[in-house]
């Protein structure tokens, strides 16, 4: 019995190497095709370029919609079709003013931009005192008495200590997205945030903000690093009385738009779907080429790699652009509620979302079985850069497909740099290296061509 048991196990280590040579011998095709005839880098000049800034509901959106669907049926996709959605379009408006004015009556500029989806100053702009707070239980305990009629600043800074600067960015996006409506609630004029940026800089960084129905719609603002810093000095000096803001954004009648999918029908379980995409819109300041046009093209680029190298996938690939993540994630709300009406099985779904970067893990959220199954294939992926698979994945767009039974999973590159970049006029094609980008797209492609091949 002891033989027959023993025998078995050497077959099963055997089935299982000769497994590991042959996925890891594709992986490396998928490596040297992509560092030699990648396209990733040339599509994100068109995005960058030839398109630009793509926020919902605007014309260089719908001109995104357009070219990707065409570079996507160019690389050879089955089939290119586009998934309706109406979006929020919310317009900038003219260059925001603001300044700080002192009590000898001259003044300082700021370098501060909008946050997304606020509300415009009156006319004339407003000018108010300001009054600083580090907290939300700073401001609740100052109250109405004191806030009331002024411009809250909220000087909240991402946390150093946080390694990861993704955790020191969930730690700090409240006051951007409910700082307004909590400020209101005890009689704020207005408020200006300090900038979501890892690093001192002079770029402010923008967006989105959410408005409790409940409470006043106030003007809401983000101001530079620096510039945070600047008025924070100057506010303890006493020296200063008010602060001017002005802005003119609008939000307009929802817009229609649409996710843009390319797909490879699968040989064998054509009725499996695999999920791979970036969101196609981007904030209005730049071009958007971290945010997220980097997840579009390493998406793309899986129907390139697939098509050149010949690979026949047994289950369908799609790479979906998702619309609308920025302010309102309608894209995503779309593809899950037709995947919940299709009769198919949406059983993975990976996004690129978090920069061009060198990509140093895979996050994966699913059942313990699917994640073991997963877990086998980490060493594949250590010669491209991916040290570390880890729990937690799943990305705004597609974590709507969890309850389908989907494990979502999201590509972890290099953190450090991208908020230097995220949401601000620095974010353009010239702040992406093609060597990182490629290895992104290198590993993307090399789990979905796993997964395709063995399922989940």
């Amino acid at each position: 019995m002891k033989k027959l048991l023993l025998s078995a196990s050497l077959v099963l280590l055997s089935t299982l190497v000769f497994a590991q040579n042959k996925d890891s011998l594709m992986i490396k095709k998928i490596s040297d095709d992509v560092m030699q005839n990648g396209t990733a880098y040339k599509n994100l000049r068109v995005l960058c370029k030839q398109v630009g800034p793509r926020l919902s509901g605007s014309p260089q959106a719908q001109k995104a919609v357009e070219q990707t669907a065409k570079i996507m049926k160019e690389m050879g996709a089955d089939t290119v079709y586009l998934q309706e959605c109406m979006v929020p379009h919310w317009v900038r408006g003219k260059k925001e003013e603001t300044k700080l004015i002192y009590a000898n009556g001259t003044s300082k500029v700021l370098k501060a931009v909008a946050l997304g989806n606020s509300i415009a100053t009156p006319a004339a702009g407003i000018t108010a005192p300001v009054i600083e707070v580090k907290s939300f239980a700073e401001l609740e305990q100052l109250g109405r008495k004191v806030v009331e009629g002024k411009i809250v600043f909220f000087n909240y800074p991402m946390n150093s200590l946080f390694i990861n600067t993704f955790r020191a960015y969930g730690d700090a996006i409240g006051y951007r997205v409910a700082g307004p409506s909590i400020a209101a609630k005890y009689g704020a004029k207005a408020i200006v945030i300090r900038s979501l940026a890892s690093n001192p800089d002079d770029h402010p960084h923008t967006g989105v903000t959410v408005y409790a129905d409940s409470l006043p719609k106030i003007p809401a603002l983000a101001l530079s690093t620096n510039d945070a810093e600047f008025l924070s000095r100057e506010l303890k000096k006493k020296m200063v009385t008010k602060l001017f803001v002005r802005t003119s954004c609008q939000m307009l009648p929802d817009a229609k738009s649409y996710n843009v999918v390319g797909e490879i029908r699968g040989t064998d379980f054509p009725d499996e779907i695999i999920t791979v995409g970036g969101h196609l819109d981007s904030w209005d300041l730049a071009e958007g080429a971290h945010d997220d046009g980097t997840g579009c093209v390493q998406s793309m680029e899986v129907i390139r790699i697939f098509r050149s190298l010949g690979i026949k996938p047994r289950r369908t690939i799609r790479a979906v652009m998702f619309m609308n993540e920025e302010n309102g994630g309608h894209g995503g709300d779309k593809y899950a509620e037709l995947a919940k009406a299709s009769d198919k099985k949406f059983i993975f779904a990976l996004e690129s979302d978090a920069g061009g970067f060198t990509p140093r893990g895979l996050a994966f959220s699913g059942t313990q079985a699917q994640k073991a199954k997963i877990w086998q294939w980490q060493t594949l992926f250590e010669p491209y850069g991916v040290e570390s698979f880890v729990e937690g994945g799943g990305e705004a767009d597609i974590e709507a497909l969890q309850p389908l039974g989907t494990v979502v999973a999201g590509l972890l590159p290099d953190s450090q740099r991208y908020f230097d970049v995220h949401h601000a006029e620095t974010d353009v094609l010239e702040a992406v290296s093609p060597r990182e980008l490629n290895l992104g797209a290198i590993n993307m492609a090399g789990i979905i061509y796993l997964i395709s091949e063995y399922g989940l």
